[in-house]
């Protein structure tokens, strides 16, 4: 799973080089901009890679847990991967915060410019929200919804991962966050919700790595429905189409217990 943070980045350097190219910004203003930039990005990229790193332990160690040990590991993966959620987010926030100054400081310093030049009488007010932008970023988005997930509250990881589909449709995250979304059915035991945000990884995000995990998923909703044709055909598609992968050794295990 690639998590890529650009679009506050992109839209603050964007700004910045627009600005230069207009003529407000000082090219020495421009390079203080974005270097610190590009220190709060290299942060932001080895804090990501270091929560992409336990997600997926303990995405691991979810699907197989042993009976005692297992669940203190599992507990403990838990903590440790809510703490560095905590200081992803952070960081994001400060990220878009710093972002959010440098427009506002380019654009006043640009409407400071034009006031010389048009000498004005009124006040200059400061320039207007663009409507229909996010407030928060992807990651904290999705991490918001996915904690709720990890934490059993999922009337709560449900409604974060709708928000987050209708607000970032098409970014990394969007087909892990429909995969979460089917879980959090699933663990409210609505079943057929559950299938059908699997099967929408399964048939729009072909390829992906949560295919597998989907499918295996398709299986046991159809199981607990008792559609046990329908989950031995889900099972046998892990075990044929992903058979090194950890839900194909999940799947035979289910296939004996159904037959």
């Amino acid at each position: 799973m690639k998590l890529r943070l650009v679009t506050s980045l992109q839209v603050g350097a964007g700004l910045v080089c627009g600005l230069v190219v207009a003529g407000c910004a000082k090219h020495a203003d421009f390079l203080e901009i974005r270097d610190q930039m590009s220190i709060i990005a290299r942060t932001q990229d080895q804090e990501q890679k270091r929560f992409e790193a336990m997600q997926r332990r303990l995405e691991s160690l979810e699907r197989v847990r042993e009976p005692e040990g297992g669940k203190l590991r599992f507990d403990d993966t838990v903590v440790r991967l809510q703490k560095l959620e905590g200081r992803l987010a952070k960081i994001e926030e400060a990220q878009f915060a710093q972002s959010a100054t440098i427009r506002s400081d380019l654009a006043l310093a640009e409407a400071s410019r034009q006031a010389r030049v048009s000498r004005p009488s009124g006040p200059i007010e400061p320039p207007p929200i663009m409507p229909g932008v996010p407030s928060i970023t992807p990651t904290s988005a999705f991490n918001l919804a996915y904690n709720d997930y990890l934490n059993g509250k999922f009337d709560l990881a449900v409604s974060g991962f709708q928000r987050f589909i209708k607000d970032f449709p098409s970014t990394s995250l969007t087909p892990n966050a429909h995969y979460w979304l089917g879980e959090s059915y699933y663990g409210q035991k609505d079943y057929i919700r559950a299938m059908q945000s699997f099967e929408h990884v399964v048939n729009e995000y072909a390829g992906n790595e949560k295919v597998p995990a989907a499918l295996f998923k398709l299986g046991l909703s159809a199981a607990e429905t008792g559609d046990t044709a329908k989950s031995r055909k889900y099972l046998k598609r892990v075990i044929e189409e992903y058979s090194t992968s950890d839900e194909a050794k999940l799947a035979k295990a289910k296939m004996a217990e159904i037959r």
